[in-house]
């Protein structure tokens, strides 16, 4: 991998864990720390060797928010390539399953960054909050898409008009994540299950289950019901389905062949 300045990326038992990387900041999000994490997201996506992506920070947060080092002005130059996606592309367009580790504080786009991975365990002693309105902004990273679709349009709305904080056992309760944990056991809990997915889970099915799911909104059931069908006759075609079957039948962990690079674009 690529070195970074704002990340840390180790790959290892086919998980590649993507660190937000300034400490000293509690990992405040910088337009450089977006590029990184954009090149980073594309870099393991076109990794056969890679099958999960996971997300985190480096102690003592996950991610502060916006870097508010320059002053008043954090939120009034937009650049020539403003955008307020914060990463492109984000987590839920790669083929393989973005997990989010929230060991600490996620504040603004620390927590819409997160929003955007497929699943997510929160630290229960973290605070966390989309707090733009309260410093004259919005919320970021595509969160009035995310949000409502995670926890409906009433908490959704609670949380991006309001900007007020709340708790890891809260978001655990509304569904925003699978389950909250003390800080320290944040990591190893995503890294088991992350584990579970790449030694159990077929690459290419993985890649194809995750694009209809992200989908689903925008399409009716007739739509929906064709694209699995279509999906269906490609995994079809590929030794995994048979090996999927046979692994079972003889009690061990399947060898997938499949690559999640061999589903067609859309």
């Amino acid at each position: 991998m690529t070195d970074y300045r704002t990340l840390n990326v180790e790959v290892s038992e086919r998980i590649a864990t993507i660190t937000l990387d300034r400490p000293e900041r509690r990992n405040a999000f910088t337009r450089e720390m977006g590029a990184e994490l954009s090149h980073a997201y594309r870099a393991c996506d076109a990794d056969d060797d890679v099958r999960v992506l996971i997300l985190t920070g480096r102690p003592p947060a996950f991610c502060a928010g916006a870097d508010l080092s320059s002053g008043d002005e954090t939120f009034t130059d937009p650049h020539t390539d403003f955008s307020a996606a914060g990463v492109n592309p984000p987590a839920w367009r790669l083929r393989k399953p973005v997990l989010a580790a929230v060991n600490g504080h996620a504040i603004g786009i620390g927590l819409t960054l997160a929003l955007q991975c497929d699943l997510r365990i929160m630290a229960s002693d973290a605070k966390y909050a989309i707090p733009q309105v309260r410093r004259g902004m919005i919320g970021d990273a595509y969160s009035h898409w995310t949000l409502p679709r995670l926890i409906g349009i009433s908490r959704a709305a609670q949380l991006l008009l309001t900007g007020t904080t709340f708790t890891g056992s809260q978001a655990t309760d509304w569904g925003l994540c699978l389950q909250s944990l003390p800080g320290d056991q944040v990591l190893a809990a995503t890294h088991a299950l992350a584990r579970d997915i790449a030694v159990n889970t077929a690459p290419l099915s993985i890649a194809a289950s995750k694009r209809l799911l992200w989908s689903t909104f925008e399409r009716d059931a007739a739509h929906i019901g064709a694209s699995e069908t279509d999906l269906h006759l490609i995994l079809m075609a590929q030794d995994d389905a048979k090996e999927g079957v046979r692994a079972y039948l003889d009690h061990r962990a399947p060898a997938w062949t499949g690559s999640p690079s061999a589903l067609p674009e859309e």
